[in-house]
């Protein structure tokens, strides 16, 4: 791994940033000049004060979305400031590109103050077709997110929060069927309840999974301890923990039917494992180190497992649905994301494995799948139509 580390320190050297801009128009002579800036530029000035939403039409509006960080939650690096959080913001926006044509902008913020980030939002979003919202700590990231989806009319998007919630639910659906099992029957132990957990935890329970069990660094969510939750703890309370028991997380795995794990590194032992359901599902993607290894997992019994990582079976990477999402949702000009439309985007990621293909060891496409950015994107934008919320 250092090997990788070292390579990628001279790679980002040589780069000086992996993004650039580049023009869509020639340049070489006075009337490429008079047509791409003054006089002429002034017409589609014009027909946009005049008609607002002509700004999709004569400008990179349609196509191009803000990728918005403070640097409090980057990667598994925590509170590293903005400037050190611009490698990932860039690689961000490779991805938006590479995946699915989108055209994104790093833009690293210096304030951690909520009300501060929701206004720059709000003051940038004539320029962009959508805001990714990137590596904010939790629970601001929410309070955040939830503020500029009801006080901007384009699509605000917090990927660490969801899109790893759609990834999880599209290979959960794919899972259940590989073993039989329905989700009103299922036992689902989560263990973390920041951006990533309670997202998960909201979208499972959305699918229908029927009993949901959190776990925190201090222990199970629980209503009893509700007065010492911040509000997005306390909402867990409601979908979670349905006879209030207070148990350990071993207590809570033996018979349970589905891990998922986005929190800290060797939480769950092999006997955790075994003790768990027959053909148990385990995601563990706690990151740089996962809750446990996939050959732990696997030798303790689990029948399905999930990794973050890309030399094993069944990456859980939330690379397969941010992409197409905004590729859906720039497509019909969505005013906003819904939840329906992230169950859209999870069922047509599920969609790409086949019957025959499906089986322990492949329950969700590959990240260089090219089927991915189209399904997904596709799924968002008829969901965004069927609800009223396109503009095209």
């Amino acid at each position: 791994m250092s090997d990788l580390y070292e390579k990628a320190l001279e790679k980002h050297a040589a780069w000086r940033g992996k993004i650039t801009t580049e023009l869509k128009m020639p340049l070489e002579t006075r009337d490429d000049l008079s047509l791409a800036y003054t006089p002429g530029v002034a017409e589609p000035c014009r027909q946009i004060h005049k008609n607002p939403d002509d700004v999709y039409t004569y400008t990179w509006k349609g196509n191009t979305i803000a990728v918005v960080s403070d640097g409090t939650a980057v990667l598994g690096l925590g509170d590293i400031g903005p400037a050190a959080g611009l490698p990932v913001m860039e690689g961000k926006c490779v991805l938006f590109k590479k995946f699915a044509g989108v055209d994104a902008v790093p833009l690293c913020i210096d304030t951690k103050d909520p009300q501060k980030i929701i206004e720059f939002c709000k003051q940038i979003a004539p320029t962009f077709g959508g805001i990714n919202l990137e590596d904010i700590s939790a629970p601001r990231c929410v309070e955040i997110e939830r503020t500029l989806i009801k006080e901007l009319d384009i699509p605000v998007f917090h990927d660490d929060q969801h899109g790893t919630a759609i990834v999880v639910t599209a290979a959960i659906m794919n899972a259940l069927k590989v073993v039989g099992k329905k989700p009103e029957d299922c036992t689902l132990i989560v263990s973390g309840t920041g951006a990533a957990g309670s997202s998960i935890i909201r979208m499972l329970h959305q699918f229908g999974i029927g009993t949901i069990y959190g776990f925190n660094i201090n222990g199970i969510v629980i209503k009893e301890d509700y007065g010492k939750y911040d509000f997005l703890t306390r909402e867990l309370t409601e979908i979670t923990n349905p006879d209030n028991r207070r148990m350990t997380l071993a207590e809570a795995m033996a018979g349970a039917d589905i891990f998922v794990g986005v929190s800290a590194p060797n939480l769950v032992s092999e006997a955790m494992v075994a003790s768990m359901a027959e053909k148990s599902i385990v995601f563990a993607m706690a990151n740089p180190e996962p809750e446990i290894t996939y050959e732990k997992a696997k030798a303790a019994g689990a029948y399905i497992v999930g990794t973050g990582r890309s030399d094993k079976p069944n990456q859980i990477n939330n690379i397969l649905a941010f992409p197409g999402l905004f590729r859906g949702a720039l497509d019909c000009r969505a005013r906003k994301i819904t939840e329906e439309m992230k169950i859209a985007a999870a069922r047509g990621l599920a969609s790409l494995v086949s019957d025959s293909e499906r089986s322990p060891d492949m329950i969700i496409p590959g990240a260089f799948d090219e089927r991915v950015a189209q399904t997904v994107a596709k799924a968002v934008a008829d969901e965004a139509r069927k609800a009223g919320l396109a503009r095209a």
